[in-house]
């Protein structure tokens, strides 16, 4: 007796195919496959697709951000912590998605490197920073065996453990969750992309250097959010000058305004310059909270206007 496939939301005439033999000894057993016409296949996916965001592991998260940038080591993983840290002191539980699987600076900058993942009903369960559990992190860093090891993969693997990040993680309720990405736009930015659009990620920050050949990089990177569809929340300038903390004097020694100049060429906001700043560097190197101890470090007031401009961003697009 065939055992006829319905789709789960509607039927339609039925096809029978040949039977499909089991294993030796077993009866074979005919297949009945229902066909459905292509307008009802895709009105039925997209009913599909937007349940299965409404019950996902990121169905509790209310603001994704994306960190990028086309340039390496102008500090998206600084930007990245300290918006975290910023937000969290604004009353936000936030999270952070580290997708710069060969590069994973997130865990040391919280000093939770030797932390463990563990696995829950609903996935991975991230590692929390506090006792309040207001910042929660996913990085590859928290999955090496040791340290040091390189991950030597090819893009197909990088792309599955992406999509793995984005749905087997199980952040729970948060306010915002940010995506440090790596350098580029290539595989690890696309999969990224492809795999949180149906959340609907508020949009993108792209950090620069004020130099000429990160600005170059960065171009391209606004580039690559157009052909992706995604918004530019704003450029962030990083180590955008040297103020001495003993007479308060400026030095450009990446020269300045680089990422202002692309931000009004290119007619997307300006969140502000981040000025190199001991303080700040050495907070992030023995994980400290920079927000909460140098209130009148240089890069203070910096910082925080760039976390209140997402603040109201966000605001915005939910009203």
């Amino acid at each position: 007796m065939p055992v006829p496939w319905r789709s789960p939301v509607r039927g339609g005439p039925v096809t029978q195919l040949p039977p499909v033999t089991g294993r030796p000894g077993t009866r074979a057993r005919p297949v009945v496959v229902v066909a459905i016409p292509w307008s009802e296949l895709l009105q039925d996916l997209g009913e599909i697709q937007a349940d299965g965001c409404e019950r996902s592991n990121l169905g509790g998260v209310r603001h994704i951000l994306l960190v990028l940038s086309g340039k390496g080591g102008v500090g998206k993983s600084t930007i990245s912590t300290e918006l975290a840290l910023s937000l969290r002191h604004s009353g936000k539980k936030v999270g952070i998605l580290d997708v710069d699987l060969c590069g994973p600076s997130i865990p040391r900058m919280f000093k939770v490197q030797d932390n463990d993942v563990h696995q829950c009903d609903a996935g991975w369960v991230p590692v929390f920073v506090d006792q309040e559990k207001s910042i929660s992190l996913m990085s590859i860093g928290f999955l090496l065996e040791k340290p040091d090891d390189a991950v030597v993969w090819r893009g197909p693997k990088k792309n599955a453990l992406i999509k793995q990040f984005v749905a087997d993680v199980a952040w729970g309720e948060l306010d915002f969750l940010i995506v440090d990405t790596p350098p580029g736009t290539s595989d690890e930015h696309i999969s990224t992309v492809e795999a949180l659009r149906p959340y609907k990620p508020l949009g993108a920050i792209l950090v620069t250097t004020p130099q000429a050949v990160s600005v170059g990089d960065v171009r391209r990177e606004l580039t690559f959010c157009k052909k992706t569809g995604l918004r530019v929340l704003g450029i962030v300038e990083n180590m955008s000058g040297f103020v001495c903390p003993h007479c308060s004097e400026c030095t450009n020694i990446f020269s300045k305004g680089g990422g202002e100049e692309l931000a009004k060429h290119a007619g997307v906001p300006f969140l502000g310059s981040v000025p190199l700043d001991p303080q700040l560097s050495q907070s992030l190197e023995e994980g400290r909270d920079f927000i909460q101890e140098f209130p009148k470090s240089s890069a203070f007031p910096a910082l925080t206007r760039i976390a209140q401009q997402i603040l109201d961003g966000a605001l915005q697009q939910s009203s």
